[in-house]
């Protein structure tokens, strides 16, 4: 039987009606798979797949509608993917009479109003809203979900393996304790790296199937390098990058909202001097969210009109802005995982090549990128961070089933905590602890048996911050006439008369009122250079490993451009004074005049972790992470202090750990719940998120080789 004879009459009639003449393969498996039993699946296609329909179908075709209750839960990291999500769901259910319904801060209220007095159909949520359900209606979470059958996790990448993942799996758990049976999870993503940890967020990672399509487009690519000099951009990049994007529809990716707007406001200006278009825009996060709405519907209107929209990871996921026909990204992207939802923007159309054109501006981001790719064609991509502590979280959650329950006892808060999927790994003595440190600082509070909220406690649980577990930048919404531009985020650098970029126009501050959180501005027409505001991101040891082979390899790139492929051989030439024999056992040790240089080739994490023993044993190191660069005042060599350059062992870690927190409290600022923790939880954080302890002990075994005659050891 064909996966179309397995559908319901009323899905086949749609799919009839949309005058599909076939499935795509991930389709075509998962309608046999998710209709045959009620495992739980995991989706693992390209972008543009349709995986969404994969999904859908069967599911719209398997179950009764008519039942009450939601049947089914559609999960996404961001509320304009619900926008967008929504009218593809809809479409679908359009003639099956199944209601589907937004559920977030800028959804209609009324339409939320009718779905709890009649819960039924499909409901699209993110994390932060459920989280305020439970909250704030948890009898309304009972009544919508205790009939819930299946639970769509849209982009399951961007939540495996961070704080808003383990949040999201503690829902889900907290959901299934409500369920009057049980439901299956079908997760769906373009970049998996580990499908191991994929299998384990649905909480059952025996009856967890991942149904992978290895089907990929056809891909051109190509490496172009263009040294900066300054601040800004090369004017030749940019001139060349207009020459590329002028006549196509173009997204740009760099590493930062500020270099987007720089790059969208001098594509714009070489327009205006040579009589070019003029739809060149950015779009990010700080951007106003009916500019980018404007952005998004222009993009994929019908008419063939040109574009380049120079953007963050607001265009990384799958919002839907039609078809694109070429990817630019400007430096190096900070994960191949990054790097290849990114690619799969372009191409979309049937029978179309993704074309990737990748910019570097200096030696060391070429080198970076081309190690990326590399890695990208032989198959790997970063796993996720494994999570298995979360102790933060749950921190989180004591607060949050509380507040649902309007109290409990203590017993009953321990033990639900530890039924938790999300928390299996943690100890019951480390949760009653925990339990018990909340007491102490007034965030719960005992009245005989039964614990409730904390006065400390309530002024956290109430507020509309709660419901997030990632800290958000304090942000200034930007106004010029009273029009809504966009907000940045607040630093000491914002002030009256400087200039920033902003929606693909610079702007002058003429007023910034702190109380209101609101900036003042007018058309900047001064010259002034701009304020930049960026964003950085941990790199895989794996990707600086490559860079590292690619330095002694001979191969020649045919993907790399005249003047990529020079900056590549300056490097070999510059590295073939370290005669490295084992790539595994030795690296380079630059010796100079009055400094040393230790390259480590090695993750952001290791990094910082070998940085941080190296000061213990008294040696000021600065740290280039990008170059994985250690330099050294060379007096230690001039004392003969060879063995400080080891790995010490340390038994006082924690003490030591504990004076580095105290020192540098923005460790762990990527935590935000940390904070509240007992101060040894919190060391566990920081030697699990912060460091790699376990990464830099293999450096105890390593050589460093020099480019004099000593080497040590």
């Amino acid at each position: 039987m064909t996966a179309f004879d397995l559908l319901s009459p009323a899905v086949r009639k749609f799919v009839r009606d949309k005058r599909w003449e076939s499935f795509r393969d991930i389709q075509s498996v998962a309608i046999k798979k998710i209709m045959g039993d009620d495992r739980h699946y995991i989706l693992a296609s390209r972008t543009a797949s349709g995986k969404t329909e994969a999904a859908f179908l069967p599911i719209l075709s398997k179950l009764d509608f008519n039942q009450g209750g939601v049947a089914v839960l559609y999960i996404s990291p961001l509320i304009a993917l619900i926008n967008d999500q929504f009218m593809r769901v809809e479409d679908l259910c359009s003639d099956m009479e199944i209601t589907v319904t937004k559920w977030h801060g800028e959804a209609n209220k009324s339409l939320k109003n009718k779905l709890l007095k009649a819960p039924q159909g499909i409901v699209l949520i993110t994390p932060e809203s459920l989280e305020a359900m439970f909250v704030n209606k948890p009898y309304d979470v009972k009544n919508l979900f205790s009939q819930l059958k299946y639970v769509v996790i849209d982009e399951i990448h961007s939540f495996i393996g961070s704080d808003r993942g383990v949040h999201l799996k503690s829902l889900l758990s907290r959901i299934q304790d409500i369920n009057s049976g049980s439901f299956s999870v079908v997760g769906l993503s373009a970049t998996l790296g580990d499908f191991a940890e994929a299998k384990k967020f649905t909480g059952e990672a025996e009856r967890t199937v991942v149904l992978k399509d290895p089907a990929a487009k056809d891909l051109d690519t190509v490496f172009k390098y263009f040294e900066q000099t300054g601040n800004t951009l090369p004017l030749e990049l940019l001139k060349d990058l207009y020459r590329e994007s002028r006549d196509s529809k173009v997204l740009v990716f760099p590493n930062s909202r500020g270099r987007a707007e720089e790059v969208a406001v001098s594509l714009m200006k070489i327009a205006e001097r040579v009589g070019g278009h003029a739809n060149y825009f950015s779009h990010h996060s700080s951007v106003d969210k009916q500019v980018r709405e404007y952005v998004e519907e222009f993009a994929k209107s019908k008419l063939r009109r040109n574009f380049t929209i120079a953007c963050t990871s607001t265009l990384e996921l799958g919002i839907d802005i039609g078809s694109v026909d070429q990817v630019v990204q400007l430096d190096a992207a900070h994960s191949i995982a990054s790097l290849i939802q990114r690619v799969g923007r372009s191409g979309r159309r049937e029978g179309a090549k993704s074309r990737l054109l990748l910019y570097a501006t200096n030696p060391w981001s070429l080198l970076q990128s081309l190690a990326g790719w590399l890695l990208y064609l032989e198959g790997f991509i970063e796993p996720p961070e494994i999570i298995d502590y979360p102790y933060d979280i749950l921190l989180h959650q004591a607060l949050s089933i509380t507040k649902e329950h309007s109290g409990n006892t203590k017993k009953e808060l321990v033990g639900s905590l530890k039924s938790n999927y999300a928390f299996k790994l943690i100890a019951e003595v480390e949760i009653v602890e925990i339990v018990d440190y909340l007491i102490s600082i007034d965030f719960l509070e005992e009245l005989g048996r039964e614990l409730i909220i904390g006065v400390e406690g309530e002024k956290i649980v109430n507020g509309r911050d709660f419901y997030t577990v990632f800290n958000a930048q304090t942000y200034y919404k930007v106004v010029s006439s009273g029009t809504g531009i966009g907000q940045i985020p607040f630093t000491a650098q914002v002030r009256e008369n400087e200039n920033i970029l902003l929606a693909a126009k610079i702007w002058k501050i003429r007023f910034v009122d702190h109380d209101a959180k609101k900036i003042e501005v007018v058309p900047a027409n001064d010259g002034r250079r701009p304020l930049f505001f960026g964003e950085g991101g941990d790199v895989h040891p794996r990707i600086r490993e490559k860079m590292m082979e690619i330095l002694y390899s001979k191969e020649i790139y045919p993907m790399l451009d005249e003047n990529s492929a020079k900056e590549i051989e300056k490097l070999r030439t510059e590295f073939s004074v370290f005669l490295i024999v084992d790539p595994n056992l030795q690296r380079p040790m630059l010796i100079e005049a009055k400094e040393i240089s230790l390259y480590s080739f090695s993750g952001s994490r290791i990094n910082r972790t070998l940085s941080f023993f190296w000061n213990l044993s008294g040696i000021d190191v600065s740290l280039n992470d990008d170059q994985s660069r250690f330099k050294i005042e060379s007096e230690v060599l001039d004392t003969g202090e060879f063995d400080k350059l080891l790995i010490p062992s340390s038994d006082d870690l924690d003490f030591h750990l504990e004076n580095f927190l105290y020192a540098n409290p923005g460790a762990l600022t990527a935590s935000k719940w940390a904070v509240y923790l007992p101060v040894k939880y919190r060391l566990r954080l920081l030697k699990q998120r912060y460091f790699d302890f376990e990464g830099a002990g293999h450096f105890k075994n390593m050589t460093w080789v020099s480019n004099l005659t000593l080497d040590i050891q």
